[in-house]
């Protein structure tokens, strides 16, 4: 990994940033905008994947961070899970469902994959030095 010293740094990270982004201008549309509940738990879930993924990289070690890291895989399960209600609530497109779906599946593949590297590298973070 080439020199990663922000979160901001990070491929996951900027991934979630622009899922959260998209998750919010769905939820902009009319009848979206007026299921409070739904609405309001979809942005959260999404946020939280980015939010757990910088959360997990300032506690300056690998076994917070990996386990920071299946918290932000969760919320991007949850996240999923919602646009399935969103879609059958007719709150968004079939086509804007299966775009925002694969860009959970994707990032959720790319968290599981950073959470292996994390695991074999012999690296432990500055705080398990």
């Amino acid at each position: 990994m080439s020199s990663i010293k922000r979160f901001e740094d990070l491929e996951i990270w900027q991934k979630a940033r622009a899922l959260c982004k998209d998750i919010f201008c769905v939820t902009r549309y009319e009848a979206f905008s007026k299921d409070y509940r739904l609405r309001d738990q979809i942005k959260a879930a999404s946020g939280s994947v980015m939010d757990n993924v910088a959360e997990g990289f300032e506690r300056s070690g690998n076994k917070e961070l990996i386990q920071f890291l299946y918290i932000a895989k969760g919320s991007c399960g949850e996240t999923r899970s919602q646009l399935h209600r969103a879609l059958d609530y007719e709150y968004i497109s079939v086509e804007e469902f299966e775009i925002l779906k694969s860009k959970t599946e994707e990032l959720s593949r790319d968290i599981a994959n950073f959470i292996k590297y994390l695991q074999q590298v012999e690296m432990k973070g500055s705080k398990y030095r």
